[in-house]
């Protein structure tokens, strides 16, 4: 049997406030055994880490802070997120790194907020889940002071090029795809990245409640939720990642969760 782990959700969005256990039970069904909340801010990734021990074995978290949310940094961020590291189903820092294109933060603050959880990654020696839009080449600036220091990383969402893609993989990181890859209009150039990247270097994820797989079948999207992405759509990534390398999908269930266990010590 197929077994899927789903790198990076959402359950502390707002469209999830009502029925968690449920978005659980009908990932669980849809054999996505395990699933890792995405930390935030200090106040969200205090929230996820709360939610996920609810769930031991099944549910995993972060602690981060996202550069949209990098104006909240201060003295006291990198203490709460240390103690929050300390925690076993604590499995990564992040998400964290650098956005160009909302510019949410200010990008020195940005700049600065990254740096910071770097230093904390390397200090903590768990696992980086990183953020990049339209920052490429800051983004990898910044990070390359780090490289020989850090510990493993991933690039989550990937919708970049395949020249950053390379690079990326050139530099050791692994790279994170979401529905965004079904998304023929938006991401057409995905199929190349896919194709190009290693299996063994690509982990899955939903994003939830954001990029809904355009191959998801509209009875699920009725039964569950219309528009709103879950983690019991993550076999719909597994199966674009199978089609464009010309592979089975129980290749890249076996693989991508490998891939997700071993990274993050799940």
């Amino acid at each position: 049997m197929n077994t899927y782990i789903d790198i990076g959700i959402n359950l502390t969005n707002k469209q999830f406030q009502n029925d968690i256990d449920d978005v659980v039970q009908n990932a669980l069904d849809a054999d996505v055994s395990q699933m890792i909340l995405t930390g935030t801010s200090v106040r969200n990734s205090e929230e996820s880490a709360k939610i996920a021990r609810q769930y031991p074995g099944v549910l995993y978290a972060t602690a981060g802070i996202h550069p949209h949310d990098a104006k909240s940094f201060d003295a006291q961020s990198i203490s709460k997120l240390r103690n929050l590291l300390t925690q076993k189903h604590i499995v990564s820092v992040g998400e964290c790194g650098l956005d160009f294109d909302r510019d949410f933060s200010p990008r020195n603050i940005q700049e600065v907020c990254y740096k910071a959880q770097l230093e904390l990654a390397i200090e903590v020696q768990k696992p980086l889940f990183l953020h990049e839009r339209a920052a490429f080449t800051r983004f990898m600036s910044i990070t390359n002071e780090y490289l020989p220091q850090l510990p493993k990383a991933v690039v989550h969402c990937f919708t970049g090029s395949l020249q950053e893609a390379k690079m990326y993989l050139n530099n050791g990181l692994y790279l994170g795809f979401t529905g965004a890859i079904s998304d023929s209009k938006r991401f057409d150039h995905l199929k190349e990245v896919i194709q190009y990247v290693p299996l063994d270097r690509i982990m899955i994820e939903t994003d939830a409640p954001f990029m809904l797989p355009k191959n998801t079948p509209s009875n699920l999207l009725k039964k569950y939720h219309e528009r709103r992405c879950e983690p019991a759509f993550l076999p719909f990534v597994a199966g674009t990642v199978a089609k464009f390398k010309g592979i089975s999908l129980d290749k890249v269930a076996e693989e991508t969760t490998g891939n997700a266990r071993k990274f993050f010590g799940i």
